[in-house]
């Protein structure tokens, strides 16, 4: 067990400066500031380890960085010097990667498609499917785990795709990340931090999610030109980035397919008159998407007359109208549903009860959004 030095108390200090003979650095707020020359000297007098601290807080010895000592009037910060932080090994997933594309990626040539009248676009969007993410039935009343997950990401996209057959579909807008992994690293938490319930381990969940991926993105392809798009997103900021340019170096050798994976986090396409935005929702406020849109995609916005942009992050649908002028040219921004479940933590504090789905639109390239997708599941 690592060991918690407690302050030194009066006696202690007093000691010291004997010991010493110098002044160990009282400041006007009655605190000791000891050197780590200093501390050597004391290392027989300090008391040894607050075992209760990390029992009362059901910590491993080199799971915790740093903590507050604080007893008697006495607040001191710990470093712990047996932290160690568990990294994903990005190496390790990239020669993996390599090998598997070398021996499964295909050279696609260019379908040769037949003309298509009055045709559509179709935007497809799983949002935050939360792969690795677990949910009990004695914990949350609903369950949800890997092998859910890509049973209803793979369900959903097989329905939608279905239900967009009437609307002769030319282009299709397949928008992944949006935390589709639940976790970002070894330890079973999110980019900052945040521990989570999780199913399986990170590194199977990563192919799991890339094998998804690619399953959905094949039968995309068998319908129109796909035109794939990353969000990042908060849950799996780095591992999501990978995630994407991993998809990405699997169809290179596609003509049919094409790619925006980098880590910008609002992304724009352009449909005809239609301006389609895209980000995860958990930066820019709501009210600042139609601004941000208008000054960052300058040519797409003068060029369009419908414009919708599509967020995620909240797991429930909401939308909004902006206006702009007496015209009431503006934007419409929209909150997407989620596939997956309340865990213990959204269920303990209230968030549930929205409707699992997954939803697709789609664009006239003359009229804008005409028609929504949606795939329920019970």
């Amino acid at each position: 067990m690592s060991k918690i030095r407690k302050v030194l108390n009066e006696s202690q200090i007093l000691k010291l400066e004997e010991i010493r003979g110098c002044d160990v650095g009282r400041n006007k707020e009655s605190r000791y500031r000891l050197t780590k020359e200093e501390w050597s000297y004391v290392g027989g007098i300090i008391d040894s380890v607050v075992d209760e601290t990390l029992h009362r807080g059901n910590l491993k010895h080199n799971s915790w960085k740093a903590a507050w000592i604080k007893d008697d009037g006495v607040s001191v910060l710990v470093k712990n010097p047996d932290y160690k932080e568990e990294t994903v090994d990005y190496d390790v997933l990239r020669e993996d990667m390599i090998s598997e594309m070398k021996a499964l990626s295909p050279k696609v040539k260019r379908y040769k498609r037949k003309k298509i009248e009055d045709p559509h676009c179709l935007v497809l969007d799983i949002a935050d499917l939360h792969i690795g993410k677990l949910a009990t039935p004695e914990g949350t009343d609903t369950e949800y785990n890997v092998e859910i997950a890509v049973s209803r990401a793979i369900e959903g996209a097989t329905s939608l795709i279905d239900k967009s057959k009437p609307y002769n579909i030319d282009k299709v807008f397949f928008i992944i990340g949006n935390d589709v992994l639940h976790t970002d690293n070894a330890t079973g938490s999110t980019t900052k931090g945040t521990s989570q319930s999780t199913d399986g381990l990170w590194y199977d969940n990563f192919k799991i999610a890339r094998r998804v991926y690619c399953v959905i993105i094949e039968m995309l392809s068998s319908i129109a030109d796909v035109h794939v798009m990353h969000s990042p997103s908060n849950h799996d900021y780095v591992s999501g980035f990978m995630l994407a340019d991993a998809v990405s170096c699997y169809f290179h050798n596609n003509k049919n397919i094409t790619f925006d994976v980098s880590n910008i986090h609002r992304k724009y396409a352009q449909y005809g008159v239609n301006m389609l935005a895209f980000s995860h929702g958990d930066c820019a406020k709501l009210e600042q998407i139609p601004y941000l849109a208008a000054h960052e995609a300058k040519r797409i916005w003068a060029d369009t007359e419908y414009r919708y942009a599509y967020l995620h992050h909240i797991h429930s649908k909401d939308y909004f109208k902006f206006r702009s002028g007496k015209d009431f040219v503006g934007m419409t921004v929209e909150y997407l549903r989620s596939p997956s479940e309340s865990d213990l933590w959204h269920k303990n504090n209230g968030y549930t009860g929205a409707k699992v789905a997954i939803e697709a639109f789609i664009h006239h390239p003359e009229q804008g959004q005409i028609s929504r997708l949606t795939h329920n599941f019970s």
